[in-house]
């Protein structure tokens, strides 16, 4: 049976070049990098130059600006309440939006328990937020906006660079939770109004549980991880050398092949959903068409439920999602689409297609093939069709 992964946006398969980077120091290399010693220094040398790596990848000014962390959730806590807890004499407001990723929203919301305001935007049909709604949220006590930079489950690229002037504007710090975006979008903070960017390794074909934040120099922020004086005081904890040294060489050939990959991605992406159109009817995709993520296919079938859909896809070797893997315990309809006015039943309806470096055109032709009949199946036991 052939296997088609196509659940990217929920992890990537590590590379080759990668693995092969982590291996010393999984068992040779083996020194604590906080170490002074001849064991520890060769690991302090390896993360220093992965931090100038991923620096680089981000368009950092400099490597101080980019520490380290256990993926894109803690680096989306450490912005959120770093910056809550620094700012806290200023003021108690912050703005994000109704569709942003999970650690964001519970981020938020634990703030809230303990006494904050938090403004959640609406979005529009396509998953963008209105810049005269960001204006009209911000008070004198408003210390931070954070929106994401991509959808990780429709791809809808937000309006950054607007939000952000809007931000610098009145005195704001600005985060964006750019996950998704790092390595699939054309994206550098150089020259870009922001503050704090969030990134994980495992999207950009690197290993699971490390990641990093960009803190612009001069950004007020709180550690939230307390310990010893590691990551420039910013976040304790022994440094996970292996884990780093593997996002540092993800964030270089991620630099490296990006703009070329960019291309390749969206020319399938877009074949694929041409494909769909053309050969099974009452479907719609979900976000915008053109300014979205170029791997990124989110799409309704009506009168399906997903699971149903996945699952048999799964069964013909096919691996794809129904929106985030963050929230696939739940039930519910997703609060991505839901935000976008899609009624609870086609939202149900809804099958994320996240493609990647190692997808081919031939693989595009194998989903062609397998989907249709799929669709044709269950919809005729579905009471909700109408032939």
């Amino acid at each position: 049976m052939r296997k088609v992964y196509l659940d990217n946006n929920a992890t990537t398969r590590m590379r080759e070049e990668v693995f092969d980077a982590m291996l010393p120091f999984c068992k040779d290399v083996y020194g604590n990098a906080s170490s002074i010693h001849q064991f520890g220094r060769p690991a302090r040398v390896a993360v220093d130059k992965a931090r100038q790596l991923v620096a680089g990848l981000l368009g950092a000014s400099s490597p101080e600006e980019i520490i380290f962390t256990s993926g894109g959730t803690e680096s989306d806590n450490f912005a959120i309440k770093g910056v809550a807890h620094a700012l806290a004499g200023k003021g108690n407001h912050i703005i994000t939006s109704a569709i942003e990723h999970s650690a964001v929203l519970n981020a938020s919301r634990a703030l809230e328990k303990d006494g904050y305001k938090v403004t959640y935007l609406p979005v529009d049909g396509y998953g963008f937020i209105n810049l005269d709604d960001l204006k009209s949220a911000i008070t004198d006590k408003t210390v931070l906006i954070s929106i994401m930079y991509a959808n990780n489950e429709v791809g809808t690229i937000e309006p950054i660079r607007e939000i952000g002037a809007i931000a610098k504007e009145r005195g704001i710090y600005f985060h964006t939770d750019a996950v998704q975006a790092v390595g699939k979008a054309v994206f550098a903070v150089k020259g870009l109004p922001v503050d704090l960017v969030s990134m994980s390794a495992h999207k950009i074909y690197g290993p699971k549980g490390v990641g990093a934040i960009y803190i612009k120099k001069g950004t007020r922020i709180d550690a939230i991880m307390h310990g010893g004086h590691h990551e420039m005081n910013k976040r304790a904890g022994t440094e996970n050398v292996p884990g780093l040294i593997g996002l540092g060489k993800a964030a270089e050939l991620s630099g490296k092949e990006a703009p070329e990959e960019i291309v390749r991605l969206r020319k399938m992406r877009d074949y694929l959903c041409k494909g769909i159109a053309s050969k099974i009817a009452h479907t719609r995709i979900n976000g915008d068409p053109d300014r979205t993520l170029p791997n990124t296919a989110n799409i309704g079938f009506k009168y399906l439920e997903g699971e149903s859909i996945m699952l048999n896809l799964d069964m013909e070797g096919i691996a794809v999602s129904t929106g985030s893997a963050c929230t696939s315990g739940t039930l519910e309809p997703s609060h991505v689409l839901t935000a976008m006015g899609i009624d609870a039943a086609d939202a149900q309806g809804s099958i994320r297609f996240s493609l990647g470096r190692d997808n081919t055109k031939e693989d595009m032709d194998y989903v062609l093939e397998i989907l249709p009949p799929i669709i044709q199946r269950l919809r005729d036991m579905s009471p909700l069709y109408e032939k």
